[in-house]
């Protein structure tokens, strides 16, 4: 039998959860509406299913993090995946792209 990640497809069975705390938070159980996320200290208003990214951008935050040269602002920019403009810590855990991660209820974000 071969795993996926894709459980409840015929003849396969759902890989074990391994990894950082965020590994499998792009898709899951929804908690209730309008909860909030602490960003840099302050609390936002979130929407269940929004990613940190759509969070922060819907909060009026619209960059979070500068160019090492120029010190130019940086945000979400390809809002896929692809860049790395969007990276913000989220619970302690660094480096993760704000916009492929799935803000849940007391998160604690840090830019910058």
């Amino acid at each position: 039998m071969t795993t996926s990640p894709h459980p409840g497809q015929p003849g396969t069975t759902a890989a074990p959860e391994t990894g950082p705390p965020h590994a499998g938070r792009l898709v899951g159980a929804r908690p209730e509406p309008g909860f909030e996320i602490t960003v840099d200290g302050r609390p936002v208003t979130a929407v269940p299913g929004q990613t940190v990214g759509a969070v922060l951008y819907a909060n009026g935050i619209r960059s979070w993090r500068t160019t090492r040269f120029g010190g130019r602002p940086r945000g979400l920019f390809c809002g896929i995946g692809v860049c790395f403009d969007c990276l913000i810590t989220v619970n302690g855990e660094a480096s993760l792209r704000a916009c492929q991660i799935e803000a849940l209820p007391g998160d604690e974000v840090t830019t910058g």
